[in-house]
């Protein structure tokens, strides 16, 4: 049994969850999330808190409750607060702009690089260098960042390219030119 899915998650106040039909719909401010349960997966709701339960008889892989418990957890959170990501562009003439429902990027390549926003995610962009992704479903917040990222990650000689704030590039050394003897 999962250590971290017997712990109970606190709900907020503001924020409803109802299970429905099998799916778990949480309702907050910010917005509405819904997940599907899976087989032998229970929830209970006591003095503000829910509790992910697992039936011992259903069989399913050991990670599921704490991995279920996770999902609840970022929803509730997604609903309440939100979650944000932020990339920094580094290296000349590197800058981005929002063009309507697409991300617009250059970044050294002989053509604009476009990215289409999903309409779950909102996106800003602070002073062409800083890009704010800001959304209620962890998961898309997540990988809309690595999409951008991943367009052009930083490269390990001069640090150039998209990156998380506050990652850490670890830099490499060039080539120093030893052993060359001047004629």
């Amino acid at each position: 049994m999962s250590r971290l899915g017997k712990s109970p998650i606190p709900l907020p106040k503001g924020v409803e969850l109802k299970v429905n039909d099998g799916v778990i719909n949480v309702k907050g401010p910010k917005g509405t999330l819904s997940y599907p349960i899976q087989d032998g997966i229970t929830l209970k709701m006591e003095d503000g808190f829910v509790i992910v339960e697992a039936d011992e008889k259903v069989e399913m892989p050991r990670p599921t409750h704490g991995l279920f418990r996770a999902q609840i957890n970022n929803m509730i959170i997604g609903v309440s607060k939100g979650f944000e990501k932020r990339l920094s562009l580094i290296g000349v003439g590197y800058r981005a702009a929002i063009q309507g429902h697409l991300l617009d990027l250059q970044l050294g390549f002989s053509h604009p690089t476009k990215l289409p926003i999903p309409k779950t995610v909102q996106v800003a962009i602070d002073k062409s260098v800083l890009i704010v992704i800001t959304g209620i479903d962890k998961q898309a917040v997540g990988q809309f960042a690595a999409q951008v990222r991943g367009m052009k990650p930083p490269e390990p000689y001069k640090g150039k390219g998209i990156r998380y704030e506050n990652e850490y590039v670890r830099k490499k050394a060039g080539k120093a030119g030893k052993g060359k003897t001047a004629a």
